[in-house]
Formats: structure tokens, C-alpha cells, sequence
């Protein structure tokens, strides 16, 4: 006989929670496999239980999600959907962003990283944030798209907008609802047409989809503004992340400047190490067991990635950085049917960028606080100040 899922005591929504999320979501993840918030939503963050949900899709299912807003200003398409919509939509996605589709914008990548390299040699400490990561996929993630210059700097707003949005109502949805948004919808709505975009770029080719029937036009611009900000947000706080990591895990960094060729395994155990991701939100669609509990049909479920890629049931010392580590199974990426449709541009992104900085850079320091993204279901550093040692 399954027991009464346990109330949990804490609001892990609260600042001081957001602030401290790493710690918050292990402790919850340890009380017990499936715990009950105060607003009756399941949260669910051993790996095991989290893996296996975001494979079974039937069961949790993406179509109305906890904490889900219809009104939202943020692009909703491919999160929001479930087979056999989502699968007809993702391939849009999957095309445009194929390997073979990205190999033709790859001097981009390597030209971009390049340059914004020689502008960091000559600063004594950077923001790994701001200045690095941020900087460099703000830039040329609207350069492949194909996205007129004009209106780039309403990006940092975009992504505020779209993580925002995504938890709770609380004190800090309620603090990001109080910022005017409407420059960055303008932006997004008048630079996102097709007729805006250079016929060169990628968004050309997911607006191509719509030409063959695909999609619809509306739902190319949809697409088009999901990849905006799914390849950006999640891209910069792994990448910072990784210069936090290699200060953190010098050891580590030698190994990497030894076999540069690792630079995706080294993306990758970022991703795992402190995933940008804290949850995803689901409804459950029948009755499911999750270790001695039972979640009712119906019910609003949180699958907590982070904590589950930080759990010492399945992971070897988690908190630890290890270039060598076997992420297979890390939840950074998502799983299953709404695993990252932008794996291979994020990867891209990231092997000319931090293969660039592996290249020049034979040792990073931390030189300051890590400042913490203040969102509720988005997590890592705004701003974390390193010092790049430049050979």
C-alpha cells in the first residue's frame, strides 16, 4: 500500500531559495523520492524517477504544464506540445539545426570567438558572463539566424522575459512582471518576420518549412523565436559555468589544455555539474509510482534536473568537475521526446568558443562573488568576475 506523498516545509520558490538553489534542491531531493509544495505541485528529483519521467511522455505530460500561463508573452510551441504535434513541429527544428545545416556557419562561430578573445586580453578581470559567454552568444546567435543588427541589445530583456515567466507566481515573478516589456516584443515581433531576416541565415530555413506546409507561417515565427532563446539562455550559463568549473577544478583545466579535443566532454560536465535548468513542469496524466508513493492522476509535477544530475544514487561524487565522467545519462540536455532540440548549435557554440579559450588561456582565477540569476526556474551565475591568464 503506497503512503500519502509528504508535505514538504519549504518554499523553494522564495529569493533566498532561488539564491541558494543548489542546496535547496539537494535537501529536497534527499527528504524523499516525491514531495507535495504548498500549492499541492509534486516535485520529483532523484534521477531515476526524473529520468524515467521525461521518458514517458503519455504519463507526463507537456500539454498543460504547473505554473503554465497562456497569456505569456514568451514564444510557446515546442515545450507546450506533446507527439504527435511536437514531433511534426521538432523536425522543423531538427532540420534547420542539423549538423550538416550548422557546418556551413562554422567559420562564424570560430571568427566570433576569435575576436571577442582579442578584445578580452586586454582586461585584467572579465565577467564570465557579461563579458564572455553572454557576449559572445548574444552576438552570434542572431548572426546565424540571419536577424538584422539593429535591436540586439533587447536579448538580455528577451531572456529575462521568457525565464520569468516560467515558475510560480511568487515575489520574484512578481518583481520581473513589474519591467516594461513591450520594446522587447516590438523587437521580437518586427525583427523576427521573415521579410527582417537575411535569406542567407537559418531562420530562413525554418521559415522555409512553412512554404512546403510543415508548419504554418505564424508557427515559423514561433519557432524561429524559440530557438532565439532556448539557444541563448541555457548556452551562456553552461559556458560561464565552465569558467567558474576550471577555476574551481585547476586540476581539471591541465587535463583539458593537455587534450582540447575534449572540449565537449568538458561542455558537457558543466551541463551536468550545475545544470541552467532546475525543473521542468508537467501534469500527470494517470496514476504513477514513484518509489513508495503515488502521484494522483491529474496531478502538477516538477522534474527537477539539477538536483538529479547532482544525485549521489547514481552519480560518483557529483559535486566534483571530472573531464573524464560518463554523461550519458545527465539530464543537462533533457531526455527523451523534449530533450534539446538545439544540442548540436549549443555544441557548437560552445567548441568554438571554449576551444578558443583553451587554446589562449592557460589558467582562470576566480576574482570576485558568484552573483546568482535570480529566476525561479532558470539557474546559475549573472555574473561571475574571473581573470583569464592569458599565454
Amino acid at each position: 500500500m503506497s503512503k500519502d506523498i509528504p508535505e514538504y516545509p519549504l518554499d523553494i520558490f522564495t529569493p533566498d531559495a532561488v539564491r541558494n538553489a543548489r542546496e535547496i534542491d539537494d535537501a529536497l531531493r534527499e527528504f524523499a523520492p516525491a514531495v507535495r509544495l504548498h500549492d499541492g505541485t509534486v516535485m520529483i528529483a532523484r534521477h531515476e524517477h526524473v529520468t524515467s519521467g521525461l521518458l514517458d511522455w503519455k504519463t507526463f505530460s507537456s500539454a498543460s504544464r504547473p505554473w503554465h500561463d497562456p497569456t505569456s508573452p514568451r514564444p510557446e510551441i515546442l515545450l507546450t506540445d506533446d507527439p504527435p504535434r511536437h514531433t511534426q513541429t521538432r523536425k522543423v527544428i531538427a532540420d534547420a539545426l542539423s549538423p550538416r545545416a550548422l557546418e556551413r556557419v562554422k567559420g562564424i562561430f570560430e571568427q566570433r570567438a576569435r575576436e571577442l578573445l582579442e578584445r578580452l586580453k586586454e582586461q585584467d578581470t572579465v565577467d564570465a558572463v557579461g563579458d564572455v559567454a553572454q557576449a559572445y552568444v548574444f552576438q552570434v546567435l542572431p548572426d546565424i539566424l540571419g536577424l538584422p543588427a539593429e535591436g540586439r541589445e533587447h536579448m538580455h530583456g528577451f531572456s529575462e522575459m521568457v525565464w520569468a515567466t516560467m515558475g510560480p507566481p511568487g515575489e520574484l515573478f512578481d518583481q520581473a512582471m513589474q519591467y516594461d516589456y513591450s520594446a522587447v516584443i516590438e523587437w521580437l515581433e518586427t525583427k523576427c518576420e521573415r521579410s527582417a531576416l537575411d535569406p542567407e541565415g537559418i531562420g530562413e530555413t525554418i521559415y522555409a518549412a512553412s512554404d512546403s506546409g510543415q508548419v504554418t507561417l505564424a508557427e515559423a515565427k514561433l519557432l524561429l523565436q524559440t530557438v532565439l532563446s532556448a539557444g541563448a539562455d541555457t548556452t551562456f550559463i553552461t559556458m560561464a559555468n565552465a569558467l567558474r568549473a576550471w577555476a574551481l577544478f585547476p586540476g581539471e583545466y591541465e587535463r583539458l589544455r593537455a587534450e582540447p579535443k575534449k572540449v565537449r566532454a568538458a561542455f558537457d560536465e558543466s551541463l551536468r555539474w550545475d545544470s541552467p535548468s532546475r525543473m521542468a513542469g508537467r501534469v500527470a496524466t494517470r496514476d504513477v509510482e514513484i518509489g513508495e508513493y503515488t502521484v494522483p492522476a491529474g496531478s502538477k509535477v516538477g522534474l527537477m534536473f539539477a538536483a538529479a544530475n547532482r544525485d549521489p544514487r547514481y552519480w560518483e561524487a557529483p559535486d566534483d568537475y571530472r573531464l573524464d565522467r560518463d554523461n550519458r545519462h545527465s539530464l543537462g540536455w533533457g531526455y527523451g521526446v523534449h530533450g534539446c532540440v538545439g544540442r548540436v548549435l549549443a555544441t557548437m557554440e560552445a567548441q568554438a568558443l571554449l576551444g578558443e579559450i583553451v587554446r589562449q588561456v592557460e589558467s582562470i582565477e576566480l576574482a570576485g562573488p558568484y552573483e546568482p540569476w535570480m529566476t525561479t526556474v532558470g539557474h546559475g551565475p549573472i555574473r561571475q568576475p574571473v581573470k583569464l591568464n592569458f599565454g
